[in-house]
Protein backbone atom coordinates (compact mmCIF):
# COMPACT_ATOMS: atom_id res chain seq x y z
CA UNK A 1 0.00 0.00 0.00
CA UNK A 2 1.29 3.23 -1.39
CA UNK A 3 2.65 6.26 1.88
CA UNK A 4 1.79 8.79 -0.36
CA UNK A 5 -1.17 10.70 -0.49
CA UNK A 6 -2.31 13.92 -1.30
CA UNK A 7 -3.23 16.92 0.80
CA UNK A 8 -3.68 20.47 0.80
CA UNK A 9 -0.83 23.60 2.31
CA UNK A 10 -2.73 25.85 4.89
CA UNK A 11 0.51 27.25 6.20
CA UNK A 12 4.31 27.74 5.45
CA UNK A 13 7.09 28.02 7.85
CA UNK A 14 10.76 27.98 6.52
CA UNK A 15 11.11 24.34 5.40
CA UNK A 16 8.35 23.00 7.45
CA UNK A 17 4.75 23.19 5.87
CA UNK A 18 0.99 22.35 7.42
CA UNK A 19 -0.49 20.72 5.10
CA UNK A 20 -4.39 19.44 5.77
CA UNK A 21 -4.66 15.67 4.68
CA UNK A 22 -8.17 14.35 4.66
CA UNK A 23 -8.83 16.98 7.52
CA UNK A 24 -5.78 16.36 9.54
CA UNK A 25 -3.18 19.10 9.82
CA UNK A 26 0.45 17.34 9.35
CA UNK A 27 3.82 18.63 9.69
CA UNK A 28 5.73 17.82 6.50
CA UNK A 29 9.63 18.48 5.55
CA UNK A 30 10.19 19.90 2.10
CA UNK A 31 12.31 17.63 0.08
CA UNK A 32 15.79 19.40 -1.02
CA UNK A 33 15.07 18.47 -4.63
CA UNK A 34 12.33 21.22 -4.38
CA UNK A 35 14.24 23.79 -3.96
CA UNK A 36 16.57 22.24 -6.97
CA UNK A 37 14.00 22.78 -9.82
CA UNK A 38 15.06 26.12 -11.77
CA UNK A 39 11.45 27.94 -11.56
CA UNK A 40 12.42 31.48 -10.98
CA UNK A 41 10.11 31.58 -7.42
CA UNK A 42 11.94 32.23 -4.20
CA UNK A 43 9.68 29.60 -2.75
CA UNK A 44 8.84 26.27 -4.44
CA UNK A 45 5.14 25.69 -2.11
CA UNK A 46 2.86 28.47 -1.16
CA UNK A 47 -0.37 28.22 0.81
CA UNK A 48 -3.38 26.88 -1.23
CA UNK A 49 -0.99 24.24 -3.17
CA UNK A 50 -2.30 20.82 -3.80
CA UNK A 51 0.42 18.30 -2.62
CA UNK A 52 1.71 14.65 -2.18
CA UNK A 53 3.28 13.85 0.88
CA UNK A 54 4.87 10.90 1.94
CA UNK A 55 3.78 9.91 5.28
CA UNK A 56 5.98 6.80 5.32
CA UNK A 57 8.80 8.78 6.94
CA UNK A 58 8.86 11.40 11.12
CA UNK A 59 8.20 14.30 9.97
CA UNK A 60 6.34 13.32 6.84
CA UNK A 61 8.04 14.62 3.50
CA UNK A 62 6.11 16.86 1.09
CA UNK A 63 7.23 15.08 -2.41
CA UNK A 64 5.46 16.74 -5.33
CA UNK A 65 3.81 20.17 -5.47
CA UNK A 66 1.32 19.07 -8.18
CA UNK A 67 0.17 21.24 -11.13
CA UNK A 68 -1.87 24.87 -10.12
CA UNK A 69 -5.15 26.26 -11.65
CA UNK A 70 -3.51 29.44 -10.87
CA UNK A 71 -1.46 31.74 -8.69
CA UNK A 72 -0.93 35.21 -7.39
CA UNK A 73 2.91 36.24 -7.63
CA UNK A 74 4.41 39.79 -7.12
CA UNK A 75 8.85 40.52 -7.85
CA UNK A 76 10.21 39.47 -3.98
CA UNK A 77 12.15 42.49 -3.26
CA UNK A 78 14.04 45.69 -4.73
CA UNK A 79 16.81 43.30 -4.89
CA UNK A 80 15.76 40.13 -5.89
CA UNK A 81 14.39 39.95 -9.46
CA UNK A 82 12.37 36.58 -8.74
CA UNK A 83 8.90 35.32 -8.30
CA UNK A 84 7.23 35.57 -4.65
CA UNK A 85 4.34 33.06 -4.56
CA UNK A 86 1.77 34.39 -2.33
CA UNK A 87 -1.13 31.54 -2.74
CA UNK A 88 -1.98 29.33 -4.95
CA UNK A 89 -5.25 27.37 -6.37
CA UNK A 90 -8.06 29.90 -5.66
CA UNK A 91 -11.79 30.80 -7.65
CA UNK A 92 -11.81 34.59 -6.18
CA UNK A 93 -9.26 37.46 -4.84
CA UNK A 94 -11.01 39.70 -2.62
CA UNK A 95 -8.67 42.71 -2.71
CA UNK A 96 -9.36 44.70 0.47
CA UNK A 97 -8.65 48.61 0.79
CA UNK A 98 -9.48 50.81 3.73
CA UNK A 99 -11.30 53.85 2.75
CA UNK A 100 -9.85 56.00 5.38
CA UNK A 101 -7.11 55.17 8.50
CA UNK A 102 -5.17 53.92 6.19
CA UNK A 103 -6.41 56.13 3.30
CA UNK A 104 -7.24 54.38 0.12
CA UNK A 105 -4.88 53.90 -2.33
CA UNK A 106 -5.93 53.19 -5.92
CA UNK A 107 -2.18 52.83 -6.62
CA UNK A 108 -1.84 49.65 -4.70
CA UNK A 109 -5.52 48.33 -5.36
CA UNK A 110 -4.91 48.66 -8.79
CA UNK A 111 -1.59 47.05 -9.00
CA UNK A 112 -3.40 44.26 -7.02
CA UNK A 113 -5.65 43.98 -9.62
CA UNK A 114 -3.90 44.04 -12.90
CA UNK A 115 -2.26 41.03 -11.28
CA UNK A 116 -5.46 39.29 -10.40
CA UNK A 117 -5.85 39.38 -14.13
CA UNK A 118 -2.25 38.76 -15.32
CA UNK A 119 -2.67 35.79 -13.51
CA UNK A 120 -6.43 35.12 -14.56
CA UNK A 121 -8.06 35.64 -10.82
CA UNK A 122 -11.36 36.75 -10.59
CA UNK A 123 -11.52 39.71 -7.96
CA UNK A 124 -13.75 41.92 -6.33
CA UNK A 125 -12.43 44.76 -4.79
CA UNK A 126 -13.91 45.45 -0.93
CA UNK A 127 -13.56 49.01 0.24
CA UNK A 128 -14.04 48.85 3.76
CA UNK A 129 -14.20 51.15 6.81
CA UNK A 130 -17.32 52.84 4.60
CA UNK A 131 -18.75 54.34 8.17
CA UNK A 132 -15.76 56.78 7.76
CA UNK A 133 -16.24 58.35 4.94
CA UNK A 134 -18.79 60.25 2.88
CA UNK A 135 -21.09 58.88 1.03
CA UNK A 136 -20.03 61.25 -2.73
CA UNK A 137 -16.63 59.70 -1.42
CA UNK A 138 -17.72 56.20 -1.31
CA UNK A 139 -20.16 56.63 -4.22
CA UNK A 140 -17.29 58.17 -6.55
CA UNK A 141 -14.79 55.32 -6.09
CA UNK A 142 -17.04 52.70 -6.38
CA UNK A 143 -18.13 53.96 -9.93
CA UNK A 144 -14.43 54.30 -10.75
CA UNK A 145 -14.13 50.68 -10.45
CA UNK A 146 -17.27 49.60 -12.04
CA UNK A 147 -16.24 51.26 -15.03
CA UNK A 148 -13.14 48.90 -15.15
CA UNK A 149 -15.42 45.93 -15.28
CA UNK A 150 -14.49 45.24 -11.00
CA UNK A 151 -16.72 44.15 -8.54
CA UNK A 152 -17.17 46.45 -5.93
CA UNK A 153 -18.20 45.80 -2.20
CA UNK A 154 -19.03 48.20 0.51
CA UNK A 155 -18.22 46.60 4.15
CA UNK A 156 -17.54 47.83 7.46
CA UNK A 157 -17.34 45.50 10.03
CA UNK A 158 -18.45 47.79 12.93
CA UNK A 159 -22.38 48.05 12.07
CA UNK A 160 -22.26 45.03 9.31
CA UNK A 161 -22.72 46.69 6.22
CA UNK A 162 -21.62 44.72 3.47
CA UNK A 163 -21.36 41.50 5.69
CA UNK A 164 -24.00 39.46 4.80
CA UNK A 165 -22.67 40.23 1.45
CA UNK A 166 -19.33 39.02 1.80
CA UNK A 167 -20.35 36.23 3.79
CA UNK A 168 -22.71 34.66 0.62
CA UNK A 169 -19.93 35.88 -1.24
CA UNK A 170 -16.77 33.44 0.78
CA UNK A 171 -18.89 30.87 0.53
CA UNK A 172 -18.59 27.37 -0.76
CA UNK A 173 -15.63 28.38 -2.73
CA UNK A 174 -11.70 28.99 -2.15
CA UNK A 175 -10.98 32.55 -1.58
CA UNK A 176 -7.91 34.93 -0.78
CA UNK A 177 -8.17 37.83 1.16
CA UNK A 178 -5.15 40.88 0.11
CA UNK A 179 -4.78 44.14 0.93
CA UNK A 180 -2.49 46.73 2.75
CA UNK A 181 -1.62 46.31 6.11
CA UNK A 182 -4.40 47.96 8.59
CA UNK A 183 -7.07 48.02 5.79
CA UNK A 184 -9.71 45.17 7.99
CA UNK A 185 -9.34 41.86 6.84
CA UNK A 186 -8.82 39.95 10.14
CA UNK A 187 -11.81 42.35 11.09
CA UNK A 188 -13.93 41.41 8.24
CA UNK A 189 -12.94 37.39 8.71
CA UNK A 190 -14.33 37.85 12.92
CA UNK A 191 -17.37 39.52 11.75
CA UNK A 192 -17.96 36.59 9.30
CA UNK A 193 -16.95 33.91 11.53
CA UNK A 194 -16.49 34.81 15.03
CA UNK A 195 -15.26 31.74 16.15
CA UNK A 196 -11.95 32.79 13.87
CA UNK A 197 -10.47 35.10 16.86
CA UNK A 198 -8.06 36.75 14.47
CA UNK A 199 -5.82 39.12 15.78
CA UNK A 200 -6.42 42.70 14.70
CA UNK A 201 -4.24 45.72 14.91
CA UNK A 202 -4.34 49.20 15.54
CA UNK A 203 -3.49 51.81 12.94
CA UNK A 204 -0.19 54.42 13.50
CA UNK A 205 -1.34 57.66 14.47
CA UNK A 206 2.07 59.19 13.01
CA UNK A 207 2.22 57.09 9.46
CA UNK A 208 -1.92 56.63 9.26
CA UNK A 209 -0.72 53.10 8.14
CA UNK A 210 -1.64 49.98 9.63
CA UNK A 211 0.37 47.93 11.05
CA UNK A 212 0.90 43.94 10.93
CA UNK A 213 -1.06 41.48 12.58
CA UNK A 214 -1.42 38.74 10.33
CA UNK A 215 2.31 37.64 10.34
CA UNK A 216 1.75 34.53 7.99
CA UNK A 217 -0.52 33.61 5.21
CA UNK A 218 -3.02 31.20 6.24
CA UNK A 219 -5.45 28.66 4.63
CA UNK A 220 -9.17 29.09 7.30
CA UNK A 221 -12.14 26.77 6.87
CA UNK A 222 -15.36 28.52 6.90
CA UNK A 223 -18.36 27.11 9.24
CA UNK A 224 -20.36 27.78 6.70
CA UNK A 225 -18.58 26.28 3.64
CA UNK A 226 -15.76 26.64 1.86
CA UNK A 227 -12.04 27.82 2.65
CA UNK A 228 -9.98 31.52 2.52
CA UNK A 229 -6.53 32.20 2.85
CA UNK A 230 -6.14 34.98 4.58
CA UNK A 231 -2.39 37.02 4.48
CA UNK A 232 -0.27 39.61 5.85
CA UNK A 233 -0.63 43.05 5.21
CA UNK A 234 1.73 44.89 2.62
CA UNK A 235 2.81 47.94 1.71
CA UNK A 236 4.35 47.86 -1.30
CA UNK A 237 3.42 45.53 -4.22
CA UNK A 238 4.67 45.18 -7.22
CA UNK A 239 4.27 42.96 -10.52
CA UNK A 240 5.98 40.57 -11.41
CA UNK A 241 6.48 38.59 -15.23
CA UNK A 242 4.44 41.30 -17.35
CA UNK A 243 5.54 43.19 -20.29
CA UNK A 244 4.67 46.42 -21.14
CA UNK A 245 2.49 45.00 -24.01
CA UNK A 246 1.06 42.41 -21.60
CA UNK A 247 0.14 45.52 -18.94
CA UNK A 248 -2.11 46.91 -21.41
CA UNK A 249 -4.25 43.97 -20.97
CA UNK A 250 -4.59 44.40 -17.55
CA UNK A 251 -6.63 47.13 -17.39
CA UNK A 252 -9.80 46.29 -19.02
CA UNK A 253 -11.12 49.82 -19.51
CA UNK A 254 -8.25 50.90 -21.28
CA UNK A 255 -8.70 47.77 -23.51
CA UNK A 256 -11.93 48.46 -24.34
CA UNK A 257 -10.38 51.54 -26.31
CA UNK A 258 -7.26 50.48 -27.42
CA UNK A 259 -8.64 49.47 -31.21
CA UNK A 260 -9.29 53.21 -31.79
CA UNK A 261 -5.72 53.96 -31.69
CA UNK A 262 -4.08 54.71 -34.37
CA UNK A 263 -1.26 52.11 -33.44
CA UNK A 264 -1.83 48.92 -33.01
CA UNK A 265 0.76 48.71 -30.40
CA UNK A 266 0.30 51.56 -28.77
CA UNK A 267 0.83 51.73 -24.77
CA UNK A 268 -1.13 54.95 -24.22
CA UNK A 269 1.61 56.89 -22.79
CA UNK A 270 2.88 59.54 -25.87
CA UNK A 271 1.90 57.96 -29.04
CA UNK A 272 -0.37 60.83 -31.75
CA UNK A 273 -3.90 59.33 -32.30
CA UNK A 274 -4.08 57.21 -28.88
CA UNK A 275 -7.78 56.94 -28.45
CA UNK A 276 -7.05 56.08 -24.46
CA UNK A 277 -5.97 59.37 -24.01
CA UNK A 278 -8.65 60.85 -26.15
CA UNK A 279 -10.93 59.34 -23.49
CA UNK A 280 -9.05 60.31 -20.65
CA UNK A 281 -9.33 63.96 -21.67
CA UNK A 282 -13.18 63.75 -22.01
CA UNK A 283 -13.44 62.49 -18.33
CA UNK A 284 -14.22 59.33 -19.65
CA UNK A 285 -11.82 57.44 -17.79
CA UNK A 286 -10.57 57.34 -13.92
CA UNK A 287 -7.04 59.74 -13.79
CA UNK A 288 -6.50 57.79 -10.92
CA UNK A 289 -6.86 54.38 -11.89
CA UNK A 290 -4.24 55.79 -15.76
CA UNK A 291 -1.99 57.37 -13.10
CA UNK A 292 -1.36 53.44 -12.03
CA UNK A 293 -1.12 52.47 -15.74
CA UNK A 294 1.57 54.92 -16.01
CA UNK A 295 3.53 53.95 -12.96
CA UNK A 296 3.44 50.38 -13.71
CA UNK A 297 4.67 51.03 -17.42
CA UNK A 298 7.36 53.41 -16.06
CA UNK A 299 8.14 50.16 -13.84
CA UNK A 300 8.75 47.33 -16.24
CA UNK A 301 11.22 49.67 -18.03
CA UNK A 302 13.19 49.51 -14.97
CA UNK A 303 12.86 46.10 -13.18
CA UNK A 304 16.01 44.80 -12.28
CA UNK A 305 18.35 42.44 -14.41
CA UNK A 306 16.71 39.38 -14.52
CA UNK A 307 20.12 37.35 -14.49
CA UNK A 308 21.38 39.05 -11.45
CA UNK A 309 22.45 37.09 -8.48
CA UNK A 310 19.50 37.12 -6.33
CA UNK A 311 19.04 37.50 -2.35
CA UNK A 312 17.07 35.63 -0.42
CA UNK A 313 13.26 36.84 0.16
CA UNK A 314 11.20 36.01 3.12
CA UNK A 315 8.04 33.69 1.76
CA UNK A 316 5.29 35.55 3.79
CA UNK A 317 5.54 38.71 5.96
CA UNK A 318 8.11 40.90 3.82
CA UNK A 319 7.10 43.68 1.77
CA UNK A 320 8.03 44.01 -1.56
CA UNK A 321 9.97 47.16 -1.37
Amino acid sequence: MSSIEKGRVVRTDAKVVHVDVGGRILLAALRGKLFEIATGQTNPVAVGDWVNVDLASDPATLEEVLPRKNYLGRLASTHDPREQVLFANVERLFVVASVRKPPFSSNRADRILAAARWHDIPATLVLNKVDLADEEEIAALHESYLQADVEVLETCALDGRGIAELHAALANRVSAMYGGSGVGKSSLLNAIQPGLLLKVGKVSKYWDAGKHTTTHSQLLKLAFGGVVIDTPGIRVFRLHGATQQDLRGVFPELVARQAGCHFPDCTHVSEPGCAVVAALDRGELAETRYASYLELMNEIKELPDLDAAPEAADADGEDAG
